[in-house]
């Protein structure tokens, strides 16, 4: 039954809204009982109670009353006793919080729980004993038990009575607690001699609907004369103790005195109080009136006690007093933190102010002891406020970042202002959810791979990496390869990307002599959405590999002829015959090449240099020696596994064409051959002299113009830099090379007027026999050049990969060739 509602709505100023709504019901209502409709009181509607999963928050963790979601309504949960929840208090009511989340909202609910008269008074003692002398005079005072009745208000205890009421009539003292001192008053004197036994009986009743009522025997025993009886110095003692008083701690002494002599003047003291534990608490030395505290008082519980004392002699005349004992807080109890919601992860893109918790805080103590301030531990973006009295929020401070810190622990911990101050703190865990905030980072700046060539399709060559700092899919990585071209041919046909793993393999076999690095961009794209990427270039270096043999330039191979180099008789030890010129396409160490001597026709003769190739003569020609020598030199590269390629030099060791015609007459020759040679051998000779008084003229002309080059550089202080060729062609028919090379160039100090100086050969002499042609040979000397000189060797550091540099050897042939005139060989 719903006997009265109020409403009362209050708006914070501060985040969430709350109301106020109180409803009155009577104690023992049965289960399911309706309390009150709190859509219709609070303005809510059904369907926000089932969203905002409404539930209820009692504190103490006693649930009377439930919510009905479905029906928007207040029920009774369980048997509600007053008696229990509240004791003597009165009014008595339930408080409680009704909480709705996304957004949160608290309403507080009071329900006031009304007395029913469900309890008769009751005396604690089943009967009362009283001595009193006969001699007692009318108006003697006996105090009597008092009745306790659970009920408040009109169904609590409200009137005595006491009969028979010959002897005794009840007097009722109204007490400061609202209770009554209940007194026998002696209005006849007794005769012990007429009657030395009274029975009476003491009614307490209450003024509930229907009025109950309880009785106790007083039984009194008339004693022999006692005509003095004691008196309290005082009527009332105060006192005041600490909450926190230990056992055994004094409280107050009373004190009584009795006029009379003997067993009648001895007196002892007692303490009535039978209600409220107050025997448990307290205790009286009978002999001293000395009270003392035997258990432990709670201010939060009791704040004040009042002592019925009663001072008795011998002759069992007796006196009371009152002692009012007075309880002082003290700040004995920490501040009790409850959760009323919490919200256990966020989103890291939340705004400030954004409210994650709700908490309530209780404090038993009074006054400052009780106030209570909360702060949460440092270093966390979240502030506590307070909204209400005992209620704080904690919200967002500022902006949050996961990456920084996915997961935060809030300490939060409320102190009073007690003295000495006692705190509570609770640790609250709060996840802090991943937005796609962060972009894929490579771990370089930009990176570098090396590859060999030749190698095989599908090659893994190297890993990229990146990482994202955000979480789960918003920080799954994938690769991707970014369209470019390399000499004008599409990236992805040279390698290719592995989302996953971000492992580069060749698509294709690489060449170093076709291509020797190229670069690209990858981009990691990380799986939130809208995706973020990052891209980051990646050089691919290829490294060369011995898959070149080394190729002979000088001597050439002929099919038709054969060519043959002159060594006179009278050479010296160390004569240059020829240089074998040689190259190789493959870089580094790969293009390192050295020459060695295979075969000779005699060894003793001849050596070749290791690393520049030359043929020169290790010992005096003698005319021992045989004409016609058949040198087999073998040129290898410095690679692994080596290569090499071999070059047949013929030497004519003579001193007259004809000396030499005859030892080369066992090459075969036809008859037209031998017709015809001397037509062509004075055909050659007049070739020769043509070209080379041309040539003569064109050295002159260069040295000149080259002279006044280096004048007119020398005077204009610029910079010297070298002229290299990117390509070089095989004049004598072998080929055209077709990959580009860098040489070194090393000169003197002193550059602009200086050039590189070649070793020229000590003869001139060469012979060149033809078996198709006829004829007498004849011998062709050529004019020294400045180019000849023997003790002019080339100018540069004997490196392998600079003294035997394709242009160098190239370049040494080429002057040799057309500089000097004895070198246009006849055909014989």
């Amino acid at each position: 039954m719903r006997w009265q509602v109020l409403l009362f709505i209050l708006v914070l100023h501060f985040g969430s809204v709350t109301g106020q709504v109180s409803y009155s019901i009577p104690e023992e209502m049965p289960k399911g009982s309706f309390v009150g409709d709190v859509t219709q009181d609070l303005g809510l509607d059904v369907k926000r109670l089932n969203s905002g999963k409404a539930r209820i928050y009692t504190g103490d963790g006693a649930e009377y009353i439930e919510l009905n979601k479905e029906r928007g309504v207040l029920l009774v949960k369980d048997r509600i006793d007053r008696e229990v929840i509240c004791a003597q208090t009165a009014p008595c009511a339930l408080h409680f919080q009704v909480i709705l989340e996304n957004p949160m909202e608290f309403y507080s609910i009071t329900v006031e729980v009304t007395d029913i008269n469900d309890n008769a008074p009751i005396f604690k003692r089943g009967e009362m004993k009283f001595r009193i002398s006969e001699s007692a005079i009318p108006g003697a005072v006996f105090l009597l038990q008092q009745a306790t009745d659970l009920d408040v208000g009109v169904n609590g205890l409200q009137n005595y009575f006491l009969k028979p009421t010959d002897n005794f009539i009840l007097r009722l003292q109204n007490q400061a607690d609202g209770s009554k001192m209940v007194e026998m008053v002696l209005q006849k004197p007794l005769d012990r001699e007429n009657e030395d036994h009274l029975s009476l009986i003491l009614t307490a009743v209450d003024a509930g609907e229907p009025r109950l009522s309880g009785t106790v025997q007083v039984h009194v025993n008339v004693l022999d004369s006692n005509d003095n009886a004691p008196v309290f110095t005082h009527k009332t003692y105060k006192s005041t103790i600490r909450e926190d008083s230990p056992s055994g701690t004094q409280v107050v002494t009373v004190s009584a005195h009795d006029s009379d002599e003997g067993s009648n003047g001895e007196v002892s003291y007692a303490i009535l109080n039978l209600l409220d534990n107050v025997s448990d608490l307290f205790e009286i030395i009978r002999e001293t009136g000395e009270v003392r505290l035997i258990g432990n008082v709670d201010y939060e519980k009791r704040r004040l006690y009042e002592l019925d004392v009663q001072v008795s002699d011998q002759g069992g005349l007796s006196d009371a007093c009152k002692v009012i004992v007075d309880v002082t807080d003290v700040n004995d109890n920490p501040p009790s933190i409850n959760i009323m919601s919490n919200a256990n992860a966020v989103s890291e893109s939340v705004k400030p102010g954004t409210v994650v918790t709700m908490l309530n805080i209780q404090d038993a103590d009074s006054n400052d002891n009780g106030k209570v301030i909360c702060v949460l531990n440092e270093n966390v973006p979240f502030t506590i406020k307070s909204t209400t009295n005992n209620f704080f929020t904690v919200m967002t401070d500022s902006e949050l970042d996961r990456e920084r810190s996915s997961e935060y622990n809030i300490t939060v911990t409320c102190s009073d202002e007690g003295v000495p101050s006692l705190s509570s703190s609770v640790t609250l865990t709060l996840q802090i959810s991943d937005v796609n905030d962060n972009a894929p980072v490579f771990e370089r700046s930009s990176y570098e791979a090396y590859i060999v060539e030749n190698n095989t399709p599908g090659l893994s060559i190297f890993t990229v990496k990146a990482r994202d700092a955000d979480w789960n899919q918003n920080a799954r990585v994938s690769y991707i390869l970014e369209d470019s071209s390399v000499n004008g041919v599409p990236v992805s046909s040279y390698v290719s990307v592995s989302a996953d793993s971000g492992v580069i393999h060749a698509v294709r076999s690489f060449d170093y002599e076709q291509i020797k690095d190229f670069h690209f961009r990858v981009k990691a794209q990380d799986g939130g959405s809208p995706p973020l990427s990052s891209n980051v270039t990646v050089k691919i270096l290829i490294q060369d590999q011995n898959d070149n043999p080394p190729q002979v330039l000088y001597p050439v191979q002929t099919g038709g002829s054969v060519v043959a180099e002159m060594v006179p008789r009278s050479a010296d030890v160390g004569y240059l015959v020829t240089k074998v010129v040689a190259v190789d396409v493959d870089s580094g160490q790969n293009a390192w090449l050295s020459y060695k001597l295979q075969k000779a026709t005699d060894r003793a003769l001849f050596e070749v240099g290791l690393q520049n190739g030359e043929i020169r003569t290790i010992r005096q020609v003698t005319d021992k020696d045989t004409v016609k020598q058949r040198l087999t030199v073998i040129v290898e590269d410095n690679g692994q596994p080596s290569r090499s390629a071999t070059v047949i030099v013929n030497v004519a060791v003579a001193d007259s064409f004809p000396e030499v015609l005859s030892e080369f007459t066992d090459f075969p020759h036809d008859k037209e051959y031998n017709d015809n040679l001397t037509f062509y051998l004075v055909l050659a000779l007049a070739v020769v002299s043509f070209l080379f008084i041309t040539c003569l003229v064109v050295i002159i002309s260069v040295k000149i113009y080259r002279w006044r080059q280096s004048r007119i550089l020398y005077h204009s202080n610029l910079p010297v830099i070298p002229y290299y060729p990117p390509r070089y062609s095989d004049t004598l028919g072998t080929g055209t090379l077709q990959h580009v090379y860098n040489y070194e160039v090393c000169r003197t100090t002193d550059s602009r007027k200086s050039d590189c100086k070649f070793g020229g050969a000590g003869s001139q002499n060469v012979l060149i026999m033809d078996p198709s042609s006829t004829g007498t040979m004849q011998r062709v000397q050529g004019e020294k050049s400045i180019l000849d000189e023997p003790d002019s060797p080339l100018e540069c550091p004997p490196s392998p990969a600079a003294s035997l540099s394709p242009y160098r050897s190239l370049m040494s042939m080429t002057t040799l060739l057309s500089l000097r005139g004895a070198h246009m060989r006849p055909t014989l």
